[in-house]
């Protein structure tokens, strides 16, 4: 089999790293790692050399390259079926992919005013304008996704998908800002953070000692 690598931010700080490297972990799959350190002397030369959009995450797999979080985790879930990164049910996985979406292309407040920070704890900071709308929308969300195609796991359609994988940043920065959700969400988030993947992920940025001035409160 083709060789797998990956191409990712730091893991404290880049959430569309992390929905690829989720997905991918998610596979079962060996495969290499290269972070490029953000602001690090020559970074963007050096990511230049790695990615044809000059972003991150950037997957290869052989002789493929294919960058954005979004086509990564398509690409891997058309190449390794088995994993299951979207729900078996069309309905479901039709849901699912309209999720995933949304979060990549959406919610502009909470990604402006609480960044990603898996280091910190910031209780009660963070709710700039739009804010508290974007948490309504999301939590919403994940109840509806839960009532509606949860059964038979804690995850938004009962195994842990791509559209856990897009949401995933989102509970990390739940947990940084403290902030308030119902039960039923709360259970989500909490199962997400206790992912097998995901610990794996926290784990690895609470052992970087990189820091990114602009992305720190």
């Amino acid at each position: 089999m083709a060789a797998l690598s990956i191409v990712i931010g730091v893991k404290n700080y880049t959430s569309w790293s992390m929905r690829a490297w989720l997905g991918l972990k998610r596979t079962g799959q060996p495969f290499e790692e290269t972070t490029v350190y953000w602001g690090a002397p020559g970074f963007r030369e050096r990511l230049k050399a790695l990615s044809p959009s000059g972003r991150m995450p950037v997957l290869r797999h052989g002789e493929r390259v294919i960058w954005d979080s979004l086509a990564i985790g398509e690409y891997l879930a058309e190449t390794f079926p088995e994993a299951g990164l979207w729900p078996d049910d069309r309905q479901a996985r039709a849901m699912a992919r309209a999720a995933a979406c949304e979060m990549h292309g959406g919610f502009p407040a909470l990604r402006r005013h609480m960044r990603m920070n898996i280091r910190k704890r910031l209780p009660g900071k963070g709710w700039g304008p739009g804010v508290a709308e974007d948490v309504d929308r999301i939590v919403r969300l994940w109840l509806d996704c839960r009532a509606r195609f949860g059964r038979g796991g804690p995850y938004l359609f009962g195994r842990f998908t791509n559209a856990d994988a897009v949401y995933a940043p989102v509970v990390t920065r739940f947990r940084t800002y403290a902030v308030p959700l119902p039960p039923a969400a709360q259970a989500y988030a909490d199962a997400v953070w206790n992912a097998p993947e995901v610990r794996a992920w926290v784990l690895g940025a609470l052992r970087e000692t990189h820091v990114i001035p602009d992305s720190e409160l």
